[in-house]
């Protein structure tokens, strides 16, 4: 979690962790984060997560039941891929066939997220 700190400081927003469980390391990560608000304690169900995401203007996640979800829902969803993603997300393509409201972001290098948060955070600062 420590490699979206970047983009928490590029964007004037409201920031919510909906992932619900979270690894100790992230936990404390986000104790330590007055940006980022954790609903994690909230999500005892489907149900509990997409009323949240009902509620958010975008949800960015990596390939998570998170991502599925909004992306089933219809919400805007930027989805962060590993350079190896798994085959429903295609090759060399930002969009997704089975969620329209998705755009895809890809590592161009194995383990390396820095590429992939500089478009997200660039795209978050378009106008």
């Amino acid at each position: 979690m420590n490699e979206f700190a970047s983009l928490i400081s590029h964007r004037d927003a409201n920031w919510y962790a909906i992932q619900k469980d979270i690894k100790v390391d992230d936990r404390e990560y986000l104790e330590r984060t007055a940006a980022i608000t954790d609903l994690s304690d909230q999500l005892a169900s489907f149900n509990d997560t997409a009323s949240i995401i009902k509620q958010l203007d975008l949800v960015i996640s990596v390939d998570t039941s998170v991502a599925h979800l909004a992306g089933a829902m219809g919400k805007p969803v930027w989805i962060l891929l590993p350079f190896h993603p798994d085959f429903r997300w295609l090759r060399e393509t930002t969009e997704s066939p089975w969620y329209p409201s998705a755009r895809l972001y890809r590592q161009t290098k194995d383990g390396d997220w820095t590429d992939v948060l500089a478009a997200v955070a660039r795209d978050l600062n378009a106008p």
